[in-house]
């Protein structure tokens, strides 16, 4: 779980430079991860239903095939891109098509592993070691851009690695993962009880809300629409909080090229830092604020508005890369509020029989968030720099406006 989401996101954290130095328009580089995260909504619930009939362990070593073949096939042809043996837009054309390979099979392992170790734990173990999965995934998403930029290679020979080198490291990882799953993890093709759940697409500031663990234990008893009365204001609340933050977060890598006016490969170290930043302002909001204030739902929604909010603008007119880290680490803290308040509010507002079908619905919204988003987000870019991060701000103060109407009256 881990090494799916690290890789995936690592590559997230160097396109932007390998977009810049390939000469290739921005708003094909989020393309080609919005491509990506519409292949993996679309897939995941697919594979997560077809794990329970054709057995765990085949889905997970097909969801790490599809990861590491992905990878490679990205290395591959960047590096020719890169040194030359490949028109550029050649060379992305084809990275696209690994993106597509990654969307398509990577999105079966997630729910797999799920099933998997859930049929292995008592009930009253289960939550806690599917809260260590989710854990794992999370995590990955915060691994992959704080050591992706710090992964990039030099030349082997007359052969310049450069920007590919993290998709060869963590093809490499995927590969040895995949022996090791092939070699240790045991045949589960008997009948079994439990289940997985599709899991939100990896993404640069999309860690994991817990949804996916709740709608692979709770009841499904009750199913729940996206406009069901009960639920319908969270699900808003979460469609525009993940648009801003896949917008902000996907755009990052170009400001910070931009606003510093170095080569993009020179770039990265700051990128990371930037990055970093961001992550462990999350953490410390959803590790710690949050246990220690107890807030409520709508509280934790408002407050994350608010930080979000003044982060974005403070991101926006930024002009130095102190500037830039401290306005995405605010606007990470509104980000770290906002997505457990969402996914604990839509949760709060139903009975037990439909906590299962509400916890897939909130983990659709968080995954249909990275397909539109970042493409939004960098194509604004391109028209002004600032204009995502005030576009973001700016649908964050409806939000908060809203949020105080909707949610007294509820």
């Amino acid at each position: 779980m881990l090494t799916i989401a690290a890789g995936n996101t690592a590559l997230q954290s160097v396109l932007p430079a390998l977009g810049r130095s390939l000469g290739v328009a921005d708003s094909a580089v989020a393309a080609a991860f919005s491509v990506s995260a519409l292949l993996w909504v679309i897939a995941a619930p697919f594979w997560a239903n077809r794990s329970d009939r054709r057995g765990r362990r085949a889905m997970v070593l097909l969801g790490l095939c599809g990861f590491t073949l992905s990878l490679f096939v990205c290395a591959i042809f960047l590096m020719a891109g890169i040194n030359g043996w490949i028109a550029p837009t050649a060379a992305f054309v084809a990275f696209v098509g690994g993106r597509m390979i990654y969307g398509s099979l990577g999105a079966a392992a997630p729910p797999a592993v799920q099933a998997m170790v859930a049929g292995q734990t008592t009930r009253e173990e289960r939550t806690k070691a599917l809260a260590l999965l989710g854990s794992a995934f999370g995590l990955g998403t915060i691994l992959g851009p704080a050591i992706g930029p710090y992964l990039v290679l030099g030349s082997i020979g007359a052969v310049e690695v450069g920007l590919s080198g993290p998709a060869y490291l963590f093809g490499l990882f995927g590969l040895a993962m995949t022996i090791i799953v092939w070699r240790l993890l045991p045949d589960d093709r008997s009948p079994s009880e439990t289940h997985g759940a599709a899991q939100s697409y990896p993404s640069i500031g999309g860690q994991s809300s817990g949804a996916a663990i709740a709608a692979a234990t709770q009841s499904r008893a009750e199913p729940v629409g996206f406009f069901d009365p009960r639920i319908r204001a969270w699900m808003i609340i979460g469609l525009v909080m993940g648009h801003a933050q896949a917008m902000t977060g996907q755009a990052i890598g170009f400001l910070v090229i931009d606003r510093l006016g170095v080569p993009p490969i020179e770039a990265l170290g700051a990128t990371g830092i930037v990055l970093m930043i961001g992550a462990g302002a999350s953490l410390l909001v959803q590790w710690g604020f949050i246990p220690l204030l107890k807030l409520r739902p709508a509280a934790l929604i408002l407050a994350g508005c608010i930080f979000a909010a003044l982060g974005c603008v403070a991101v926006g007119s930024a002009v130095s890369l102190y500037g830039i880290a401290m306005g995405f680490g605010l606007a990470s803290m509104g980000f770290g509020f906002l997505r457990p308040g969402f996914t604990a509010g839509a949760s709060l507002a139903v009975g037990p029989a439909a906590q299962g079908s509400v916890a897939g619905k909130v983990t659709s919204v968080n995954g249909a968030a990275f397909v539109l988003g970042p493409s939004i987000g960098v194509g604004l870019y391109e028209l002004w720099h600032p204009l995502p991060y005030l576009v973001a701000a700016g649908a964050l103060v409806v939000l908060l406006a809203y949020s105080w109407v909707a949610l007294r009256r509820g």
